[in-house]
């Protein structure tokens, strides 16, 4: 942390957050903490640990690689909401990781290891999954005469705030299932972070996926507490003059005589160079980022009151987090995911 920008990671929020949410959604099996991309950008399994400490009993990655780092550490079921390619499925079976299947072709690559599986359903995102009922059938019934273990079923919810389209999605998934009694399958788990707490409990369902509210940035609700920021300080206080430009590209010309200060952090550390005139937070008070970002370094208008090393930042909580995710038309995931590994975490209890 020798530049003085970092990312606090608050443990004992995380925790709550977690433990807050289960209290207030009691009647599921399963509570699935979803910690791909490092987390949603907290990293470490320091992370996933406080997750677990919450009351998670399940984890779900993106990857192989993921869910590999985490099982050197956590003996805790682990599913791979991505495809692993046939290839590495003994890899799989010795470390007792959960495998995604989404159509017959794969089922018939992986059916004689000792695996597993959650049957990924497409109800309508048409990512990843079964749209057909009779492929749905087929899977079924080649699992029966195979090694692999059913451990669940489950789709993926692309937009809960359409309730609309939501409905319709639960329909397809009750259509293409129809031919099986679901209460027979130890896990389907289809809400997630925004389903869970707009919708009311889908009776087959026994598990959910919990995501992005793990970290407080949704449900203003429950009132649930940040769990990171983004911190960095000024390395530099100049004066500039009426006429003179501040960045690459001189695309910020001062109107009248200004002070800047120059914080040490950049777009290869995550900020977003979109974040020119959004504002950052310095002593509890709000300044301007002026100019285009660079790759190590931003520029904020200041005053008197700001001095050198104070500290600066980027993201300050749940709040500044949604505001600034608002400023670049895009959602808070974004925005942590994109924290940069060579920023350092500080893991605070």
């Amino acid at each position: 942390m020798y530049r003085g920008t970092y990312s606090d990671i608050y443990l004992n929020n995380i925790k709550y957050n977690v433990k807050t949410i289960i209290n207030n959604y009691k009647d599921y099996k399963y509570y699935i903490g979803v910690v791909k991309a490092d987390s949603y950008g907290h990293n470490s399994n320091k992370t996933v640990k406080s997750i677990i400490d919450g009351g998670c009993n399940y984890l779900a990655v993106s990857s192989l690689d993921e869910a590999l780092i985490i099982r050197k550490e956590f003996d805790i079921p682990i599913l791979c909401l991505g495809i692993i390619n046939y290839k590495y499925i003994s890899i799989c079976e010795e470390n007792n990781i959960d495998v995604t299947v989404t159509n017959l072709d794969y089922l018939n690559k992986i059916k004689d290891y000792k695996v597993n599986i959650h049957i990924k359903i497409d109800t309508g995102m048409n990512r990843l999954g079964v749209k057909d009922k009779d492929e749905f059938n087929s899977i079924f019934n080649i699992i029966k005469d195979s090694k692999v273990n059913l451990k669940g079923i489950y789709t993926h919810i692309y937009d809960a705030s359409n309730k609309t389209n939501t409905n319709k999605q639960i329909k397809c998934f009750k259509d293409i299932t129809s031919d099986i009694d679901l209460s027979k399958i130890d896990m389907v788990h289809i809400a997630q972070s925004d389903t869970l707490v707009n919708y009311p409990k889908i009776d087959f369902c026994n598990g959910c996926r919990l995501g992005i509210i793990m970290y407080g940035l949704t449900s203003s609700a429950l009132n649930l507490k940040n769990t990171i920021d983004l911190v960095s300080e000024v390395i530099e206080i100049k004066r500039l003059k009426k006429g003179e430009t501040v960045s690459y590209n001189g695309i910020y010309k001062a109107d009248t005589d200004i002070i800047i200060g120059i914080v040490s952090i950049g777009y290869a550390d995550g900020v977003n160079r979109h974040l020119k005139g959004a504002y950052v937070y310095i002593n509890n008070k709000k300044y301007e980022i002026l100019g285009n970002i660079c790759m190590d370094m931003l520029m904020v208008k200041i005053d008197d009151s700001v001095k050198l090393n104070d500290k600066v930042y980027i993201y300050k909580d749940i709040s500044h987090i949604k505001t600034l995710s608002k400023y670049l038309n895009t959602i808070p995931y974004e925005l942590i995911c994109n924290i940069s590994k060579r920023v350092p975490r500080k893991y605070i209890k």
